[in-house]
């Protein structure tokens, strides 16, 4: 089922993608755990906030949010896939560029089923391109100068992915639509 809430905000042009959002408990538990590795790490960068916390799938670009709206609206249905777990086990800096680097949660069999729908929905978008690049699931927990290897979690977070969601980028992120995922 589709759900727009788009204001007169997300109309104007920005950049719109769509992405994955952990449920408001996930969410605090990730920023907890990004502030105690922060710390661990020390790391100067400032954390993301909870209420932006996400999973990536698909850049959109610049289409304005209705024209993002009406791709979700049009392909939601399309895929019929049930709900499904992903789960997070390590951390690790992403990029050996020197700069503002994301520190980032990733796994590695806990996201073989998101890997799979990301590639499904890629197709049914007509991103089939896009969904066949490169892809490592992650969620971004700050951006640093600073620098640190893989490092396994002592507990894996994860959630169950219920729906996927059109963000708008402009001034901060506004969820201007989604659609649950139904089997």
């Amino acid at each position: 089922m589709f759900y727009s809430t788009m204001s007169s905000m997300a109309r104007d042009s920005g950049r719109l993608f769509l992405a994955l959002l952990p449920d408001m408990a996930t969410a605090a538990k990730i920023f907890r755990l990004a502030g105690i590795l922060k710390r661990a790490h020390n790391f100067s960068g400032e954390l993301i906030a909870a209420d932006r916390l996400h999973v990536s799938l698909f850049f959109l670009g610049a289409l304005r949010a209705g024209e993002g709206c009406a791709v979700c609206r049009k392909h939601g249905a399309a895929l019929p896939i049930p709900p499904f777990e992903i789960s997070f086990d390590r951390t690790a800096t992403f990029g050996r560029q020197p700069g503002n680097r994301p520190f980032v949660l990733f796994g590695g069999e806990g996201l073989s089923q998101l890997r799979w729908f990301r590639e499904k929905l890629g197709i049914e978008l007509g991103l089939k391109g896009a969904a066949n690049r490169q892809f490592e699931p992650h969620v971004t927990l700050l951006y640093d100068r600073h620098r640190v290897e893989e490092h396994p979690l002592g507990e894996p977070v994860s959630w169950i992915v219920n729906d996927v969601v059109l963000v708008h980028s402009l001034n901060g992120h506004e969820h201007v639509a989604k659609w649950r995922l139904r089997g």
